[in-house]
């Protein structure tokens, strides 16, 4: 009707959760951290100022660093089973190919962003696809924009999970004041690499990202490459070719805020036409085989390159070794 394919009446109430499920990660992402800070300032024009008065206070006077050391994990959070049902969504499938020594500590890249880079959350800042169970004795920590911490009361919801701020500071004492079995999850190619986040494509910002060799170097910590097939194909894009005027204005936006702003869709809650809850489609999580790291407290330039084009190459050869098998044979990785 009108070009727009509803979904049927008689759906298994089962995949009705799992779709409220991802719908509620979608808003959460969306509009839940812009809200919380216009509900802020709507508070102090009324009786309940100081709601938002003290809480700031709280946070620039005692909190203001916990994004940076460790954040505020809390497991029940991460167990809720709105994300299992997020997980089943999809669905999205966590693939351990090597073990993981609990008395090291890892750097996990994470590749590709996608649009909201969801299996990354999924999988590293909550249990929804059992990551304690495959990986005992690891504790994730996903790392993620400064920017969000500044957004009142988001900021703690956002914490319970593991997630931290994508900050030196942060790396450092996730590597280093916690003991062993860490991993400081990093989406590598960061909110930019969002604009290129479109079905079938696999084009990756690498080249220039260096900060996350030089943080496992310096601490001794094993780099370890991470491949999510299916992630850009969980929404379409707005074509946006390098050169366009969108693209020029997208990428000059993210410069200058942050955020990028893909212009994307996927489907409704009732209809498979458009919206902004993601397409079901399988989302398959490789987790590689870790790279021995040595530490070395002050790496030359030239040690950085060596490192990074081993794990470059280690990224290129597990997704030549699972792409046949998530129906991506002929495609090959862009890497920029």
């Amino acid at each position: 009707m009108f070009g727009i394919e509803f979904a049927p009446l008689r759906i298994p109430f089962r995949r009705r959760l799992q779709t409220a499920a991802v719908l509620q990660w979608c808003l959460s992402f969306l509009v839940l951290g812009h809200s919380c800070c216009i509900l802020a300032i709507i508070l102090l024009f009324t009786r309940w100022w100081w709601v938002t008065v003290l809480y700031a206070c709280w946070v620039i006077l005692y909190d203001i660093d916990t994004p940076h050391r460790g954040g505020r994990r809390i497991h029940w959070f991460r167990s809720w089973t709105v994300w299992k049902l997020a997980a089943e969504y999809f669905p999205i499938e966590l693939i351990k190919t090597a073990e993981l020594d609990p008395e090291r500590n890892y750097v996990f890249g994470h590749h590709p962003h996608g649009v909201l880079s969801t299996s990354a959350f999924i999988n590293f800042s909550t249990e929804g696809t059992s990551f304690s169970e495959k990986f005992p004795g690891i504790r994730p920590h996903l790392l993620i924009l400064t920017g969000i911490f500044w957004m009142p009361w988001h900021r703690d919801y956002v914490m319970t999970s593991g997630c931290c701020a994508v900050s030196k500071e942060s790396m450092e004492w996730i590597l280093t004041r916690q003991g062993t079995g860490n991993v400081a999850v990093i989406v590598v190619g960061g909110a930019i690499e969002s604009l290129d986040a479109m079905p079938g494509k696999c084009s990756l910002t690498i080249k220039r990202r260096k900060g996350f060799i030089r943080m496992a170097m310096k601490h001794g910590a094993d780099l370890v490459p991470v491949y999510s097939f299916g992630e850009n194909e969980m929404y379409t894009q707005v074509n946006n070719p390098p050169g366009s005027f969108l693209r020029t204005f997208q990428t000059k936006l993210q410069k200058f805020t942050g955020f990028a702003t893909p212009l994307f869709h996927g489907r409704g809650v009732f209809q498979y036409t458009f919206g902004i809850v993601p397409y079901r489609t399988p989302i398959h999580t490789v987790v590689g085989v870790p790279i021995r790291v040595e530490k070395n407290g002050n790496p030359t330039e030239e040690e950085v390159d060596a490192l990074q084009h081993k794990y470059i190459q280690g990224l290129t050869d597990l997704f030549d070794k699972h792409k046949g098998l998530y129906g991506m044979e002929d495609h090959e990785l862009g890497i920029q």
